[in-house]
């Protein structure tokens, strides 16, 4: 289940190259001395021939004691702990040995592993020596060039990010998180009240570990509190882990491997939450899973597009970055891979899609940076077109594998995962803790828009009851749906993320019910602090009345304004819902300027709506419009506020 930038890092090295001297061999000429000669084979022979590498190891450790200055003892030593998992002492080892002796090409691969020891502590100068002394040999392994090139572009470019920090030092969580060996991928919902991630239980225990996903509520005191299982539907026998979560908490998508009738190794499954309750887990089938490895979702806030990372044939890389989108038929769509400049040719992994929908993070080690996997950002432009991935820089990147990066809706804080080395006592062999960090988000690193949320009820007007409605928000600039969220069946509950900058028109509708039009303008700069906003929608029956808020006409004038295209859109589609419905498009102005003048106008803004729903295919015959002019004031005309409010077109079913 883990990602392959979790996986011991002593299985990527034996993946990456083999030393020379893995291997018996003879004692090499250079070593004159009987005595050296003799311990040298017997350190061979306790080995290769009889099994037993800790008293092997102990002759290397009496041939390096005692003949400091011949490097091939170390060499062999520095493979024998690295066999054994030991990796710090095999770094030291192969660094002092390697000092010793000159520039050889037949040591290509000592050199390449060098690099690969020193790069998992940091050690950069030995890293950039590493790797030059390694394309002296003129190797022909293309891809370990290429690999050797990028780490000497990757010190470059550390040693300058490392004086220039972005911001602070991520710091390790508090109690009561933090309580596991391992646990990571952390995401929040929009409103930062719930924090996901996953746990892994036993990882002493290869092939036995168990991946769970938690959940933690934060407090009243603001703090996390103490982490539950998800769900009991979610959590089983197998692994389970990976997840993310919209932006409402009502959507989870998560990865599970080896569960019956999946489609690959590990998948994607979603459940939704109703009420307290969460469904029972559904594969997303073959238009998002692979017969190979797909995990480390992320949701959209809006729960309708999904990023995540796969190794499925046809991709740039190893691993890339893929998405899927909840069509106009509710269906996931065909996943699609997310193309360059984002995916690389190396490994591309951990999405995270910012709130605002605008911005993702992933992990890649196919870009300069720090060296192993760093964090990259890249925004969407209006074409849906991704920019050129830039690295966060330090030190939310660092020497070591980035795993993850959660940034919450208000730009705000980040969150990340860490990797701790083992303390004295672990097994032997035991890979590094995962654990979780927090920070505040460097300017760097922050999304390209800052997100909010309106949060709320929709209700029955009349019974009062909670509603099951759809809630939508579009941009009244370009007139595209941004969100669609769902309110909750038995409670109302929904939530719906906003992003400054922007203008939006939202609605709430549901079956039987007249359309319920908002507006929220954050165009300006003003308060951006999130909205508490229960909704009541009034049945559609004869009498009942909706303001359509999102109808625009420039002062004294009755000529639709292009922002309304979206009203009409929505109120088009309404109306279509229900061929025995009857309306007014009813008029209405404020008490600027004459009784008479205001009658005229209000009347001449009713029939351009009527006119124009007349024209999009809404028959005539269905609709009447009227002018009330300043009679029927919903405040008083006291203020610029009332007065705007006072001036607006309504519904009314006849």
């Amino acid at each position: 289940m883990l990602p392959k930038l979790l996986l011991p890092a002593s299985l990527l090295l034996a993946l990456a190259t083999t030393p020379t001297v893995a291997q018996q061999a003879q004692v090499p000429a250079s070593i004159t001395d009987n005595k050296a000669r003799n311990l040298y084979e017997k350190a061979q022979s306790l080995y290769y021939r009889e099994r037993q590498p800790q008293q092997a190891l102990l002759v290397w450790q009496q041939l390096t004691d005692k003949y400091p200055d011949l490097g091939e003892p170390y060499l062999r030593k520095a493979s024998l702990q690295l066999t054994m998992g030991d990796h710090a002492a095999a770094f030291a080892a192969y660094k002092k040995g390697l000092s010793l002796l000159p520039l050889d090409a037949t040591r290509a691969g000592d050199y390449f592993l060098l690099g690969k020891l020193a790069a998992e502590v940091g050690d950069y100068p030995t890293i950039r020596l590493a790797y030059t002394n390694y394309l002296a040999a003129t190797p022909t392994n293309k891809t370990q060039v290429e690999f050797a090139q990028l780490q000497l572009k990757n010190c470059d470019y550390a040693a300058e990010a490392m004086a220039h920090p972005t911001g602070p030092t991520p710091e390790r969580l508090g109690a009561p998180l933090n309580q596991f060996r391992d646990q990571y991928f952390p995401v929040l919902t929009a409103d930062n009240r719930f924090l996901i991630f996953t746990v892994r239980r036993n990882p002493e225990k290869r092939g036995q570990e168990n991946e769970d996903v938690l959940i933690s509520a934060v407090e009243a005191d603001g703090k996390f509190g103490v982490p539950q299982s998800i769900s009991q539907v979610i959590n089983s026998r197998e692994n389970e882990g990976a997840a993310t979560i919209s932006g409402d908490g009502k959507t989870l998508v998560f990865t599970s491997c080896g569960r019956a009738g999946g489609v690959g190794d590990c998948d994607l499954y979603i459940s939704h939450r109703r009420g307290n309750q969460w469904t029972a887990p559904r594969n997303l089938g073959v238009l998002v899973n692979s017969k190979n490895w797909d995990s480390q979702p992320s949701l959209s806030a809006d729960g309708r597009t999904l990023y995540f990372a796969s190794n499925r044939s046809g991709g740039l890389g190893g691993f890339d970055i893929y998405v899927s989108s909840i069509g106009a038929d509710d269906a996931w769509g065909q996943a699609r891979n997310l193309g360059a400049p984002v995916n690389t040719t190396r490994d591309d992994l951990a999405p995270f899609i910012h709130a605002s929908g605008t911005t993702l993070y992933y992990a890649t080690n196919g870009l300069v940076g720090l060296g192993g996997y760093d964090i990259f950002r890249s925004e969407q432009d209006a074409k849906s077109q991704w920019s050129a991935p830039r690295n966060l820089g330090y030190p939310l990147n660092t020497f070591a594998n980035e795993a993850s990066l959660f940034i919450t809706s208000d730009n705000k804080r980040a969150y990340c995962t860490r990797t701790e080395p083992p303390q004295p006592g672990d097994a032997p062999g035991l890979p590094p803790a995962i654990l979780l960090y927090g920070s505040e988000v460097p300017a760097a690193a922050r999304a390209r828009e800052t997100s909010t949320y309106a949060q709320g009820r929709v209700f029955d007007a009349v019974t009062k009851k909670p509603i099951n409605a759809m809630v939508q928000l579009f941009d009244l600039n370009t007139n595209d749906l941004t969100q669609q969220v769902y309110s909750d069946a038995e409670t109302g509950e929904y939530t719906a993320v906003l992003n400054e900058g922007r203008a939006y028109a939202m609605y709430a509708a549901a079956p039987g019910y007249l359309l319920k039009s908002l507006n929220f303008d954050y165009s300006a700069p003003h308060s951006f602090d999130p909205l508490t906003l229960d909704i009541y929608l009034d049945p559609a029956k004869s009498g009942r009345s909706a303001v359509l808020n999102n109808l625009f006409f420039d002062s004294n004038q009755a000529v639709l304004k292009p922002r309304s295209r979206t009203e009409l859109s929505r109120l088009i589609e309404f109306l279509r819902q229900d061929a025995n419905l009857r309306v007014e498009v009813a008029g209405h102005t404020d008490n600027v300027g004459t009784p008479a003048a205001n009658l005229t106008l209000s009347e001449r803004r009713a029939q351009a709506v009527l006119a124009y729903l007349a024209a999009h295919g809404v028959p005539a015959a269905r609709l009447r419009a009227k002018g009330y002019g300043e009679t029927k004031p919903l405040f008083a005309n006291d203020t610029e506020a009332h007065r705007a409010q006072n001036r607006r077109i309504e519904l009314r079913i006849l």
